[in-house]
């Protein structure tokens, strides 16, 4: 059976067979028998690379993070997921950067860090209990890498379609529609900020089909 660690972008973890580029960390979610028996134990919500260092785990260890996965980097960010400082830490320091510009005061940009991010995204992102935090947005002025909600179903804005996504991957391209129209969305505001700055997630090659 496989484990409950597969995260779509409302943050929701799933026990499905698909696997995914990265892995992410909320802490111990898990107990002795690998169940799950909380969404998050951790503001840190972070994206990590699948290898690094060679370090070797053994998936849902008791007492150790529970090792979280995800189709691609936009799905992450929906998500609430930031890049991991250590084994990410150019993509790290290009993500701080950029959400530092669109979303600090200037006067102490500075001293943002890691916490200050961790903080703002975990506001956003998070109900309580495990549910998922979304607003809402005039579709046209949304950035390609956002997800919204669309009939029921999480799509990724990319190159001008909607593509509804899967665990495994993105579905055929849906036409925009009307532009003025209001949509849910779930990547959290402050990632979206970032998105406009010109910074681009990376998404499944799915997408460009």
């Amino acid at each position: 059976m496989p484990l409950q660690n597969r995260v779509d972008p409302c943050g929701i973890l799933h026990a499905v067979e698909a696997r995914g580029a990265w892995m992410g960390n909320r802490g111990i979610l898990h107990d002795d028998e690998k169940r799950l028996v909380v969404p998050w134990r951790l503001k840190r919500w972070i994206t990590c690379v699948l290898i690094f260092k060679g370090r070797k785990r053994q998936v849902f260890t008791p007492h150790r993070y529970s090792e979280l996965f995800f189709l691609d980097e936009a799905t992450s960010f929906a998500a609430g997921h930031r890049p991991c400082a250590e084994c990410r830490r150019e993509r790290y320091n290009e993500f701080r950067a950029a959400w530092i510009e669109v979303n600090a005061d200037h006067d102490a940009a500075e001293e943002v860090g890691a916490d200050e991010i961790d903080k703002t995204l975990h506001a956003e992102r998070a109900i309580r209990g495990g549910g998922k935090k979304t607003w809402q947005a005039q579709l046209a002025e949304l950035p390609q890498g956002t997800f919204i909600e669309h009939q029921g179903r999480a799509h990724l804005i990319w190159l001008g379609k909607l593509r509804p996504w899967t665990f495994s991957g993105y579905g055929g391209p849906v036409p925009l529609g009307a532009a003025a129209v209001e949509v849910i969305v779930l990547t959290p505001q402050s990632i979206v900020r970032v998105f406009e700055s010109g910074f681009t997630p990376q998404v499944h090659a799915s997408a460009r089909e």
